[in-house]
């Protein structure tokens, strides 16, 4: 079995009561319908790794501006939420928690990829210069238009509109997505925030959206339904936050400015710096989770018992075990992930991946 006693010990997030330290990570499966609605086998697929817990879904976007990839969720619409039902139903029936995330690409997009075909929005007009797929094939992310400070607070609204759908949908809480190359990293990002506003320029001044957006969802919906994912020098997107000091004062900042707000959890996607993730775990007063790209079988539980952190996101893992937790408790093998399968199609590589009991 994986050998840590801490990963198999009970947790308390929030409402909710969690059997064991596991938690599904978010990650895009491109396999929605075309008006956004989650695909037909989502259900299947969620409701398999419902054991994990704590199920964070794949980003879904608050608007049609959200949305960057193709067949990509969204939790904006009845049909969105209608679409979500069953899928929460599925997590709630197999015991375990589903947390939609909430995920707007901002200049990570392609007008080929959206429902409107309109040029991406970003704080400043500074292209991503990164491959995006689309229906045709690869094609360059275009620059993007710049928001305008009415245009942010539309922004925050959708935010706070797709908060509330995905409670309506049947989910327990939503993760803000703050990471990874996306609008609200872009604002944090200094060479994408050019901005002569309020919301640019200072460390503050590119926090305020992160912080604006986060208190809009709590007031929605409760901080104690609420948590938010962060990815701190993630160079994703293009993106470039400046050298370790600048990274550090920008997200001891932020997360300081976020603690306050009592969300009920932090996900740190993290690149390495142990001594911001120490500062960060030391300020937050809630559970934070931590999920790093690479970890082996036997590191799965090392930020837990090195008391980083309180919940370990797992990704390829689970993504290619359905069983992951039973395997993992038992020492049994794991199955590849087929990469070719990752991202588009049906049910395979998605929820054909055999179970212990089917192996």
């Amino acid at each position: 079995m994986t050998s840590s006693s801490a990963l198999w010990q009970p947790f308390t997030l929030g409402r909710l009561q969690l059997a064991h330290r596991l938690a599904l990570a978010p990650m895009t499966r491109s396999r929605a319908n075309a008006d956004g609605t989650p695909g037909e086998h989502a259900a299947d697929y969620y409701g398999q790794r419902a054991s994990l817990g704590l199920v964070i879904t794949e980003g879904a976007q608050p608007s049609e501006d959200g949305q960057g990839y193709l067949n990509t969720p969204g939790i904006y619409t009845a049909e969105q939420i209608a679409g979500w039902k069953p899928v929460a139903d599925a997590v709630h029936d197999n015991g375990g928690h589903l947390f939609i995330q909430l995920m707007h690409v901002g200049r990570m997009s392609h007008p080929d990829n959206t429902p409107h075909h309109r040029q991406p929005v970003a704080p400043s007009a500074i292209s991503a210069e990164q491959d995006m797929f689309t229906a045709t094939g690869p094609q360059k992310t275009p620059a993007p238009r710049e928001l305008s400070t009415a245009e942010i607070h539309d922004v925050i609204g959708e935010f706070r509109h797709a908060a509330a759908s995905a409670i309506a949908a049947g989910a327990d809480g939503v993760e803000i997505h703050a990471a990874n190359g996306y609008l609200l990293h872009q604002f944090l990002s200094p060479n994408a925030n050019k901005r002569t506003d309020e919301y640019g320029g200072s460390v503050q001044n590119r926090a305020r959206f992160v912080i604006e957006v986060a208190k809009a969802v709590a007031q929605e919906i409760g901080a104690d339904r609420t948590g938010i994912r962060i990815s701190p020098a993630f160079p994703l997107g293009g993106l470039d936050e400046g050298d370790t000091e600048s990274v550090r004062a920008q997200y001891r900042y932020l997360v300081g400015e976020l603690a306050e707000l009592g969300f009920v959890y932090l996900h740190v996607h993290h690149l390495g710096d142990d001594e911001l993730l120490r500062s960060l775990r030391d300020t937050w007063p809630t559970a934070v989770l931590v999920v790093r790209y690479g970890r082996e079988r036997e590191q799965i539980a090392a930020d837990i018992d090195a008391g980083l952190a309180d919940i370990a996101p797992l990704g390829r893992f689970a993504l290619a075990n359905p069983d992951v937790v039973e395997r993992l408790r038992t020492g049994a093998a794991l199955n590849e992930v087929d990469p070719a399968t990752i991202f588009g199609g049906g049910t395979a590589g998605y929820t054909d991946y055999p179970a212990l009991t089917e192996a």
